[in-house]
């Protein structure tokens, strides 16, 4: 006769089985401090944590920084200078595998999973495999990283709507005034293209353009211009990846914006009051 069985013997017997779970993870913009609760605590579940270079690690070192001791391996498949990323193939492939030999993996990725982070792939391969996979949002750099440098997207009076894109993205088509906030992921490469591009719209040239470099990170910097210089300023200051590009009004309510930029006075602003049309 067998006593009764444990719950650690039905844990067992469920990673027999190959009853593994992947969880992707938003790790946010790079400070520990705006991971999610839910985050942390798939974090301290897992067994693997398959990380991402930006955002991820950077969380991963807070946390360790902060006292907090994961007992899961690390894997990085993020790209790093001289070093290519891991393929995404060969990520989904990875997740599906570690879930089938019953693992809890935390798929740690930067900003959120579904913003420019494929995080729709994995989960439909983990789905299409049948290992059970479950989503936490995290913290957009669209978001996290203009509002570091005082920049809201939107804003009464200033703004009311924003579009996010990567200047990889086919930007022709992104229509709007000064009203409409574009914020660029991935757009140092391609800013200056991107810059005329948008000057050509209803925009125009003197339309107020702020580059926000390494955001919570060791090397933040914020370069702020119009579209129809900040490529020039970018290449003089050296600016470089990862940034954040934002275009529109609202950039003139960033502390950064010099004097002939900032046109609104915030400290006589009353939110309350409807604006005032010309």
């Amino acid at each position: 006769m067998t006593g009764p069985r444990s719950s650690s013997d039905e844990r067992s017997d469920e990673t027999k089985r190959g009853a593994g779970k992947v969880w992707l993870v938003g790790a946010g913009p790079g400070d520990a401090g705006l991971l999610t609760v839910r985050g942390l605590r798939a974090l301290e579940a897992a067994d693997v944590i398959v990380a991402d270079r930006l955002g991820a690690r950077a969380v991963l070192d807070g946390l360790a920084a902060d006292g907090v001791e994961l007992r899961a391996e690390v894997v990085d498949v993020g790209k790093r200078p001289g070093h290519h990323a891991v393929p995404q193939d060969a990520i989904n492939a990875l997740l599906v595998h570690l879930g089938q030999e019953g693992k809890t993996v935390v798929r740690l990725k930067g900003g959120d999973p579904y913003v420019f982070g494929r995080g729709g792939e994995e989960l439909h391969a983990c789905q299409e495999a049948g290992v059970a996979v479950e989503v936490v949002p995290g913290i957009t750099s669209a978001i996290s990283v203009p509002a570091i440098a005082g920049i809201p997207l939107t804003h009464r009076g200033v703004a009311t709507a924003f579009t996010v894109a990567t200047a990889h993205d086919q930007i022709e088509s992104l229509g709007g005034g000064r009203d409409h906030t574009v914020v660029l992921l991935m757009g140092i490469g391609t800013l200056a293209n991107s810059a005329i591009t948008l000057a050509r719209g209803e925009r125009g040239a003197a339309c107020p353009v702020a580059v926000v470099e390494d955001g919570y990170g060791p090397r933040q910097r914020v370069t702020v211009g119009t579209l129809a210089t900040i490529a020039h300023q970018a290449a003089e200051r050296g600016i470089r990846s990862p940034a954040v590009v934002v275009v529109g009004d609202v950039v003139r309510l960033s502390p950064y914006a010099p004097a002939e930029l900032a046109t609104l006075d915030l400290s006589q602003y009353d939110p309350l009051t409807p604006p005032r049309r010309a």
